[in-house]
């Protein structure tokens, strides 16, 4: 036969296209013509591919090949088709059997010695071709990670030698087992372990609760970044699906998913980070770190030392949950469902309203360091809460109810569950009609917020954010309805940031 299909796939974004090599043996001279839209690192393959198959002991076909990679509208880079590739060859030479290609889809970059190297985005691929009822063919190395697709037959090779025999029937391989290698769950630091901070712990509970944005203010030392690092453990688990969502993202970004999957992940990037960084960009498009924390926390420290501009793109990606990057030939859509903590000092030095009196910051300097942060990205933040000094007195934790991880999760999972049950989402998430129709006042309440937000110049988002924190505050106590205690909590957290 001299014309052989092979199935693959391309990487776009978080998505894996499928991607068809055909190669076509005719008379002529000797000669490698490869089409479709190919990188320059596929345009590289037909060099590995033809040394891996002489070094494979194949006969590469002294005849004219062409190679197509379709769709030919469809960019495609990497070496992740260098496996189909040489399959594709030594399937219209007649090595090895083409119908044994149909209901196999393969990835994977080829070494001159012909062994199967990993590739990254093996696992949207393999969700992929579990969705079209294909087997997948990968490196060993890639094999864990697209055994996360369950109901998917995986095929782990290390050499072409030891696919060609399973292809042939020499050496049939079986489908690979997993082992559970990025099942590494972690346990999350314990809530208790931070000291005093009532306050500051009861607005974690409700951020968790209602998956709401949350600010901390406070001098150093104060446990903001103690704080947010145990918000993670506060959050109801990852169901089957958003676990994948999250593994498929880190796939793109890097050769493993999750280094302890399925947990939630918590990103933090350095002030100093750029927008794409933050956001993703490149001219091939690569996830940043609000995709990397999707289903996760993201935590900003030192939120105003992050170039203005920087923080603005935050602004779509918090209402909408996904980023779109545009390029002049594509545009290409990653999910960013986070949840953001961020954490500043209340002025230059850090001192403001600190017992101490340390604080020499003027008015001016003071005004200047907070105009860095937007009033529409500060709107967007449903909880702004001061976190003061504790004595440094060190004593026990305290055994106040909720006073550590366990505890507390198990009243924010109670509250999620009422959530969902109620409406589909947490109440961050809610849009207009749900909001009217969940989050419901009597009309003196109504009345009374409308005054309170007239009062401290709130607008219509913060109104509306400040009825889904009470909202929040109403599931945690197993309320039905909103009650004004539920509210006037909610406006206390509206304040500006104060030392």
């Amino acid at each position: 036969m001299s014309l052989a299909l092979v199935h693959s796939r391309a990487q776009v974004g978080v998505e894996a296209p499928a991607v068809t090599v055909e190669a076509h043996l005719a008379n002529g001279l000797p000669s490698l013509a490869l089409v479709g839209l190919p990188e320059t690192a596929v345009k590289e393959s037909k060099d590995r591919v033809r040394s891996a198959i002489l070094n494979s002991a194949f006969e590469f076909p002294p005849r004219r090949i062409t190679l197509n990679l379709a769709p030919a509208d469809l960019p495609k880079d990497g070496g992740r088709f260098d496996l189909a590739i040489a399959l594709g060859i030594l399937a219209a030479s007649g090595q090895v059997p083409a119908s044994a290609l149909e209901r196999l889809e393969c990835l994977g970059e080829l070494a001159l010695s012909g062994a199967v190297r990993p590739v990254q985005g093996v696992l949207p691929a393999a969700l992929a071709a579990r969705a079209a009822g294909r087997s997948l063919v990968v490196p060993m190395a890639n094999a864990e990670e697209a055994s996360l697709a369950s109901g998917l037959e995986v095929i782990a090779v290390e050499h072409l030698l030891e696919l060609a025999a399973h292809l042939n029937g020499q050496a049939p391989l079986a489908p690979y087992q997993a082992q559970g290698l990025l099942r590494r769950v972690q346990p999350y630091p314990d809530l208790a372990e931070v000291q005093g901070q009532l306050a500051a712990k009861r607005a974690l509970l409700v951020a968790a609760a209602g998956c709401h944005n949350l600010l901390f203010s406070g001098p150093p030392g104060t446990g903001k970044t103690l704080l947010a690092s145990r918000l993670p453990g506060l959050l109801p688990p990852l169901d089957e699906q958003e676990a994948l969502e999250v593994a498929a993202i880190h796939s793109v970004a890097s050769h493993a998913p999750l280094d302890a999957w399925p947990q939630r992940p918590f990103r933090t990037p350095h002030h100093s980070a750029s927008g794409p960084a933050l956001v993703g960009g490149g001219s091939r498009p690569q996830p940043g770190e609000i995709t990397l924390a999707h289903q996760g926390v993201l935590f900003l420290d030192e939120l105003p030392e992050f170039d203005r501009k920087v923080l603005e793109v935050l602004r779509e990606p918090l209402e909408s949950g996904q980023i779109v990057i545009a390029r002049a030939r594509d545009k290409v859509r990653f999910p960013a469902r986070f949840q953001l903590v961020a954490a500043m000092n209340p002025c230059p030095c850090g001192y403001l309203g600190d017992p101490s009196g340390r604080c020499r910051c003027t008015p001016e300097q003071i005004a200047r360091y907070r105009g860095k942060l937007s009033g529409p990205l500060l709107d967007r933040i449903d909880l702004h809460l001061s976190v003061a000094r504790e004595s440094t007195v060190l004593h026990p934790p305290a055994s106040a109810p909720d006073g550590d991880t366990a505890s507390a999760a198990a009243r924010v999972a109670r509250a999620r569950q009422l959530q969902l049950g109620r409406q589909g989402v947490a109440n961050a998430f809610l849009d207009l009609p749900g909001l009217r129709r969940h989050c419901a006042l009597q009309a003196e309440d109504q009345r009374w917020l409308e005054n309170a937000c007239e009062r401290l110049g709130l607008s219509l988002r913060a109104a509306h954010r400040i009825l889904k924190v009470a909202r929040t505050l109403a599931d945690l106590e197993q309320a039905e309805t909103i009650a004004r205690g539920h509210l006037a909590e909610a406006l206390q957290y509206r304040g500006e940031p104060q030392g």
